[in-house]
């Protein structure tokens, strides 16, 4: 167990990152194969573009979250980079899946809080 503060937030947020990035691989692979499944009411672009974006925020949101399980410093600002870019992401759908897409909303508000609080990162912004 570590005792440093925040240490549960940051492992949640790691987990919820690596969970999002798989969501968004399969989301992306079922794009990519064109899947009954997938309506194409989407903002812009077709099914096939929406695919290889996705595949690859997956992949790399799993990366990410793996790296801030591991104490990478560098991965805990990337992690909120890329909950940020999957939250944003969710807006361009949320017609087509509201439900999905306020989950996902939800769930990176969780991942951004989680480091952003207690993930360590002094920005030299604010000093207490």
């Amino acid at each position: 167990m570590d005792s440093e503060k925040g240490y549960g937030w940051v492992v949640l947020a790691s987990i919820l990152l690596v969970v999002a990035g798989i969501f968004n691989v399969i989301w992306g692979i079922a794009a990519l194969s064109k899947s009954e499944l997938l309506i194409s009411r989407l903002l812009f672009a077709n099914l096939t573009f929406w695919g290889v974006v996705w595949l690859i925020i997956g992949i790399v949101e799993v990366c990410a979250g793996f790296a801030v399980l591991a104490k990478a410093q560098w991965a805990r600002v990337f992690g909120i980079v890329m909950a940020a870019v999957s939250m944003i992401g969710a807006f361009f759908y949320i017609w087509a899946f509201p439900g999905w897409s306020i989950l996902i909303i939800a769930l990176d508000v969780l991942v951004i809080y989680g480091l952003a609080e207690y993930g360590g990162i002094d920005t030299g912004i604010i000093s207490e």
